[in-house]
């Protein structure tokens, strides 16, 4: 190969003019400033509006935010919350199952359980829960139209808190049944058969095979839920049930004829926890897809930062590290779905 260099017709010297460098100018987008700048006038208009809007009254929303029985009314939000979401998950992957299962009995039942918690409002479901002890003032258990062994007053029992929580639950599982469904059907069948050919049993196979791998479809729409629960708490006022942020904060507004900075206060309330929860179920769901992705099949940031001699790290990072690469294999091996929401919806 022959390679010709340039040189001074004079000299025969290599010559050193370079190529002036490129300029290279960005292409113009007037429209990005554009919208930009509209934008801010925008925000600018609202921020000038709720700012010099005396009719809003943001020294009684700051001072009501703290209040006693405002951040009491929180408290029972969040317990009305958690609580209920806790019930409707058990009793969401119980329907889960009883509607993917060869029993017709079972199928049945699951399908009528969805069928009518999904047809009727979730008001109307909390008016009859409050009035469950004008339906049944009594509640016993014993032999069908024989002797009763145990009797109770329905009152004691069933107060406003506890037909609160049952029915928000109730009401829950039958849209969080069709969620577990959906991101059980995501898992690829062959996996289940596989695990069976090496003799696992169907409980074991439902919790270490396909509930794992499940959850990267059932997370997101779950965590969607919880937030929709949040806001669901403000209807329990139906029951009714006083305690909780919205109701606590009407109150206070009616007693004091204000009631537009109470509502600022509970919005403020309600967006907090909204954010909490976002990121609780962003690092959630980060978790869940580890191994599905193309990034996260690695190690953590700074896992081989000890050395092997260290205390603490070689156990840890070795289960991490084992996990992670049985998760690289499943995804190597095609058997699961690189998009699982195209073919299966909630």
């Amino acid at each position: 190969m022959t390679t010709h260099v340039t040189g001074s017709p004079h000299t025969g010297a290599p010559s050193s003019d370079l190529p002036a460098p490129l300029r290279a100018r960005p292409v113009p987008r007037p429209g990005r400033w554009l919208s930009a700048a509209v934008l801010l006038v925008l925000a600018a208009m609202v921020v000038h509006a709720l700012v010099t809007n005396p009719n809003f009254r943001w020294d009684t929303v700051w001072l009501y935010l703290r209040d006693v029985n405002v951040v009491r009314g929180v408290g029972w939000t969040l317990v009305l919350t958690f609580g209920s979401m806790a019930i409707a998950v058990v009793l969401a992957v119980l329907l889960a199952i009883m509607r993917r299962s060869d029993n017709p009995v079972m199928r049945s039942v699951s399908w009528a359980y969805i069928w009518f918690f999904r047809g009727t409002p979730i008001y109307t479901q909390l008016v009859f829960w409050g009035l469950v002890s004008v339906l049944y003032p009594r509640l016993s258990l014993g032999i069908p139209f024989g002797p009763e062994f145990f009797v109770f007053d329905t009152r004691d029992v069933i107060t406003a808190f506890w037909a609160a929580l049952i029915g928000l639950a109730l009401n829950e599982a039958a849209y969080l049944a069709e969620i577990v469904r959906a991101g059980l059907g995501s898992v690829d069948p062959g996996q289940a058969e596989a695990a069976r050919a090496l003799g696992m049993k169907e409980p074991r196979i439902l919790r270490r095979i396909v509930l794992p791998q499940a959850m990267r479809v059932i997370v997101p729409p779950t965590g969607n839920e919880t937030i929709s629960m949040l806001k669901t708490t403000s209807l329990v006022v139906a029951v009714p049930f006083t305690l909780e942020i919205t109701y606590a904060t009407s109150a206070i507004g009616t007693r004091t004829f204000q009631p537009i900075p109470l509502l600022i206060v509970a919005a403020l309330w309600y967006l907090l926890i909204t954010s909490v929860l976002m990121v609780g179920q962003y690092y959630v769901e980060r978790y869940y897809g580890r191994g599905f992705d193309g990034g996260a099949t690695g190690p953590r940031r700074g896992a081989g930062r000890r050395g092997p001699g260290s205390a603490g790290g070689s156990g840890s990072s070795g289960r991490r590290a084992g996990r992670l690469s049985r998760q690289a294999t499943i995804r190597g091996a095609g058997t699961t779905k690189d998009d699982p929401f195209a073919e299966v919806t909630p």
